[in-house]
């Protein structure tokens, strides 16, 4: 919880505010039951109207200024929880910005959308209930006891000795209700994972017929969701009863002595009344303790898997001599080694080989390889357990992020789209990239015969993640969004898979001219063989490395490679 204060305190006057607000309506609700006694035993048992009219006066005046306080403390106590929200769900978004790749191996994305939604909505409502209503709750009681022995010290005594009792009791409630809402929340993640998944697949479902398996995981989901939030809310529940049979015993306990007193003249009727007064307030605030206890609950199990994001490891190192785009682009590996998270064996063992600037290099490797985490080390989106990867003689854990990542232009295995225009989302690649810009990328990307077809062009909408756009379309669409940027050094990470021969060739030739460093991933032997080197990856490591005639003298697997295209198979 010490994080919600350390985001909450940027905030302070509007908290200061409320608290200020909420002690005035406490002050007056402690003080009603004084003016009411006083009404009581010198107004209305000694008739006199006088003292009535006074004292009722008064007692209107004081509930006028606690209703102000209340509408006043609501605008505060609103104004600090939605800021300290809307504080939090930007430093969690911006921190998802900055993990490392293999930080995704412990936080799905569905995790990170509930922590940045409904983890967030979970603080945001205890910030504004605390200073609302559920601060005002303990001080009510303790201030109640507390002016209950001013009124009659005896009758005092009934809920001095039933609320340390009931304290006791809602304190082991809360603990236990901590952890099971934590995992209320995991499930909360399992129903949106399983959501997200089946949407995102609803073609592939469809196809393969498969709505009824579907819909029974996410009714399973569903169903251990609400199992978990069924026993919680039922342990947590049993508060309520329990304040209320507490509660009523102690007013009946009161009345009982209280009776006895007037009789026996040790006692005013106002003072009863008084007491009376204070034990009927402590119930009620006694009876929110349940919603308290929930809130309260949620709250630290969302604060804790918050913290758990904006306490990951970041691969935004501010370090480095934060050099611009035109840096040659030379490329070496040096003895890497990687492992994701969790993952017995590493991904990538002892790995060595240099890029010259401006040549292009061709990567070759069976599935799970380690391509694509190797490309992924260039531009810091992966970090090396051991070695290091080295830009133009500097480390890359050396350099500013920002100024390295400003020199590359990156294509990723699956093409990804942004809801916008076409436009839109050439300028990922450059803001400020002009038109003329944009139509020379995608010339360049053998796309732009195609863009000029749909109905508004370069501003054409394009549905979620490109829903409208073919496979070949989006790929050459995000070829385009990294030639924009007229990187120097490219990597294409399979962007030429759904792509033919022909058009293949015509874009490699545009890229050669263009004189970047080019590191492509590749399951076609006849874009590799034009390359001026071939690394052919195998389990982690390099196997050999060299140009297609070299590679065809040296190695066995790569000779293996070849014979299996020219025979009609295909390498993955």
């Amino acid at each position: 919880m010490e994080m919600i204060w350390s985001y909450l305190k940027k905030y302070k006057i509007a908290v200061a505010a409320a608290l200020l607000l909420t002690l005035l309506e406490l002050g007056v609700e402690l003080v009603q039951p004084l003016l009411i006694a006083r009404i009581i035993d010198d107004g209305i048992l000694q008739e006199d109207l006088g003292t009535v009219l006074f004292w009722g006066g008064w007692l209107l005046v004081f509930s006028l200024a606690a209703f102000a306080a209340g509408i006043i403390n609501s605008f505060y106590a609103a104004h600090a929880s939605m800021s300290t929200g809307h504080d939090l769900r930007s430093a969690v978004f911006r921190k998802v910005q900055t993990l490392a790749a293999g930080s995704f191996q412990r936080f799905a994305v569905s995790s990170l959308l509930t922590r940045v939604t409904n983890d967030v909505i979970q603080i945001q409502n205890t910030i504004f209930m605390s200073l609302r209503i559920m601060l005002r709750a303990p001080l009510l009681v303790a201030g109640s006891v507390i002016m209950a022995f001013f009124v009659q010290w005896q009758l005092a005594l009934i809920l001095f000795t039933t609320v340390p009792l009931l304290s006791i009791v809602l304190i082991i409630i809360v603990r236990r209700a901590a952890g099971m809402f934590s995992r209320v929340q995991q499930a909360v993640d399992q129903v949106n994972h399983t959501a997200e998944e089946n949407l995102t697949a609803v073609r592939l479902v469809k196809t393969f017929v498969r709505r009824k398996h579907e819909s029974k995981k996410f009714h399973s989901a569903a169903g251990q969701l609400q199992d978990r939030t069924v026993r919680t809310m039922r342990m947590v529940e049993i508060t309520m009863p329990l304040i209320l049979l507490v509660m009523n015993g102690s007013i009946m306990a009161v009345l009982w002595f209280g009776t006895a007193g007037v009789t026996g003249g040790a006692m005013s009727v106002g003072e009863v009344v008084a007491v009376i007064n204070y034990v009927t307030r402590m119930t009620g605030a006694l009876s929110i303790f349940s919603m308290i206890i929930i809130i309260f609950s949620r709250a630290k199990a969302s604060a804790a898997r918050i913290s758990s994001v904006l306490e990951e490891e970041s691969t935004e190192l501010p370090r480095g001599s934060g050099r611009q785009n035109d840096i040659p682009g030379e490329v070496v590996f040096r003895d890497v080694t990687f492992t994701y998270p969790e993952m017995p064996e590493p991904v990538l063992s002892r790995v060595s080989f240099s890029v010259s600037p401006g040549s292009r290099t061709a990567v070759l490797g069976a599935a799970g390889s380690g391509k694509t985490t190797l490309i992924q080390m260039i531009p810091k989106l992966l970090l090396p357990d051991e070695g290091e990867v080295v830009i133009d003689g500097v480390p890359a854990s050396e350099w500013k992020t920002e100024s390295l990542r400003a020199a590359i232009g990156y294509v990723p295995q699956e093409a990804v789209l942004f809801s916008g225009t076409i436009a839109d989302n050439l300028r990922w690649g450059r803001e400020d990239a002009s038109e003329e810009e944009m139509v020379q990328a995608l010339k360049d990307a053998q796309i732009y015969g195609a863009v000029q077809e749909l109905p508004d062009g370069l501003y054409t909408r394009v549905g979620q993640r490109g829903i409208n756009l073919s496979g070949g379309q989006k790929q050459r669409i995000s070829i385009a969004r990294a030639l924009i940027r007229d990187p120097s050094i490219l990597l294409l990470d399979d962007s030429t898979s759904a792509l033919d021969t022909h058009t293949e060739k015509k874009l490699l030739d545009v890229i050669e001219s263009r004189q970047c460093t080019v590191l492509m991933i590749t399951q076609k032997l006849a874009s590799a063989e034009t390359a001026d080197q071939i690394v052919l990856l195998e389990d982690g490591m390099v196997e050999a490395a060299g140009t297609d005639d070299e590679l065809a003298r040296s190695s066995r697997l790569y000779r293996a490679v070849k014979e299996s295209q020219e025979g009609g198979g295909m390498y993955a």
